[in-house]
């Protein structure tokens, strides 16, 4: 199994980047997580970027916020797939900047994109990418979601007791 990387702009996303990372490890998936600054540490930018797939990354994880270039950038240098975490931050505009940042990628250069904020749907889709190749990880996915359908079920059954 490989790993999944969960980078950041700044500790500051750490909040909202930790549901990536507790997602992926409850499907026992191994993390490695890093701040990678596009705009203050350009360097370990690109030397995460160009080698990741070299340390056995399959996938990676960006969450940035404001500008929000990190995801992009990432994936404009790496072979592995990248999703990007639009973060509301204190320097955002209601999140849209970051939003739009990561969404409106150029022809070419592909970011997986989640909702505002959407740092645990980041990690259950890097798990399912890891899962296609992995049989554990898939099974992990399947009960995961048996437990959602559960949920659901379990919620309609109150609601119409109360009838």
């Amino acid at each position: 199994m490989g790993k999944v990387a969960v980078i950041m702009g700044s500790t500051s996303d750490m909040p909202v980047m930790q549901e990536a990372i507790d997602m992926l490890e409850g499907f026992d998936i191994q993390v490695e997580v890093d701040i990678v600054s596009a705009h203050r540490t350009p360097e370990k930018l690109f030397d995460f970027s160009k080698n990741a797939h070299e340390r056995d990354i399959k996938v990676i994880i960006a969450g940035a916020g404001g500008a929000a270039h990190l995801p992009g950038m990432v994936a404009s240098m790496s072979p592995l797939p990248v999703i990007g975490v639009p973060v509301k931050s204190r320097n955002s505009i209601d999140g849209w900047d970051s939003v739009l940042s990561i969404l409106q990628m150029p022809g070419g250069v592909p970011v997986a994109t989640v909702a505002l904020d959407g740092a645990k749907n980041a990690g259950i889709l890097a798990a399912q990418i890891i899962g296609t190749a992995d049989k554990c990880v898939m099974d992990k996915i399947l009960v995961y979601k048996e437990g959602l359908k559960q949920k659901v079920i379990e919620g309609a059954k109150s609601v119409q007791k109360k009838k």
